[in-house]
């Protein structure tokens, strides 16, 4: 895989796995506990999954014609400076893109989601190994806010959007001590 996709994915499994290991041990009464109305590890999982899964699918549909997209650049830089600052800054707040909303299941059980989660990432790994280096800054996702980005600052913003969605995992592991 192409060193550029390489320290994203990285980043980004390593704190996938050891979030599954923590949450592992919880029953799956407790990851299905909703608090104040509030979405279950369970339904933040889902969430988080079904985030990947419909990015991976647009990338890869764009992928498909790959040499007439444009290279990201100092714009997508900054974009993407920008978009790190709102996903770590809990005062903005975005709503999920309807197609996400509508692709998340809502009642599956931990060990399926996980497994469906090891499924939607190994072939995300495999896309990005398939990327050949010189259209490692195609402009191949496209957020729907920050717009077309390239594999590598998609994956950077997947690893965001997760860290974003920890706050919400650490309040429901803190009810349960």
């Amino acid at each position: 895989m192409n060193a550029y996709f390489q320290k994203y994915f990285d980043l980004l499994e390593i704190e996938r796995k050891i979030l599954v290991a923590e949450l592992r041990a919880l029953s799956e009464e407790q990851r299905n506990i909703r608090i104040r109305g509030k979405w279950s590890i369970n339904q933040l999982v889902a969430h988080l999954l079904t985030a990947e899964r419909l990015s991976l699918l647009y990338m890869k549909k764009k992928s498909l014609g790959i040499d007439k997209l444009d290279d990201s650049g100092a714009l997508e830089v900054l974009k993407m400076l920008l978009l790190k600052f709102s996903q770590r800054v809990p005062v903005f707040r975005f709503t999920a893109p309807k197609s996400l909303v509508a692709s998340t299941p809502t009642s599956l059980k931990f060990d399926e989601l996980i497994l469906k989660w090891d499924d939607s990432r190994a072939d995300l790994k495999k896309f990005l190994a398939s990327i050949p280096s010189e259209h490692a800054r195609k402009k191949i996702f496209k957020h729907h806010i920050a717009g077309r980005l390239d594999a590598a600052q998609a994956v950077c913003f997947l690893r965001e959007h997760f860290r974003h969605h920890m706050p919400q995992v650490r309040r429901l592991l803190n009810s349960f001590h």
